[in-house]
């Protein structure tokens, strides 16, 4: 009985991702501003009335982040996917354990990529302030007029 117990919990993480089991498929991204009032969005959907923004995405998934706030002009900033880190590892591990089925649901489910840059920052530029009307100047200079 014990042997086909062992058999089992053996071909559930053989047929299972080694970075999908212990990652999960998605990630907690943190986008920051400056100013912190700025209101974030993004290209998926997700919006904060402030900074820090922290939010929930499938690892798989690579967005853009915008941020405003009047007086100021717009920013954004690219937020995309890579394999490092715990990803990589869990790669490995799929060497190991999982074997090519691993490795597949891994890339299938994309739980063996993180999100960069994360936390990501966007700065906002204040307008520039026009200037102020000037009264007309005459070219020469009379001190007694």
């Amino acid at each position: 009985m014990k042997y086909h117990q062992l058999m089992a919990v053996f071909a559930l993480v053989a047929l299972t991702g080694c970075a999908t089991v212990v990652r999960g498929t998605k990630e907690q991204v943190t986008i920051t501003s400056s100013p912190k009032s700025a209101t974030i969005t993004t290209s998926i959907g997700h919006r904060c009335e402030g900074s820090p923004c922290t939010i929930k995405v499938p690892r798989k998934t690579e967005f853009t982040a915008y941020a405003k706030k009047p007086g100021y002009r717009p920013g954004s900033i690219f937020i995309g996917t890579t394999v490092k880190g715990k990803g990589a590892l869990g790669l490995a591990g799929n060497v190991l354990v999982g074997g090519v089925v691993g490795v597949g649901v891994d890339a299938v489910s994309g739980a063996a990529l993180d999100h960069y840059p994360n936390p990501a920052h966007i700065r906002l530029e204040p307008m520039s302030r026009r200037p102020r009307p000037r009264a007309p100047q005459s070219d020469s200079y009379d001190p007694t007029s």
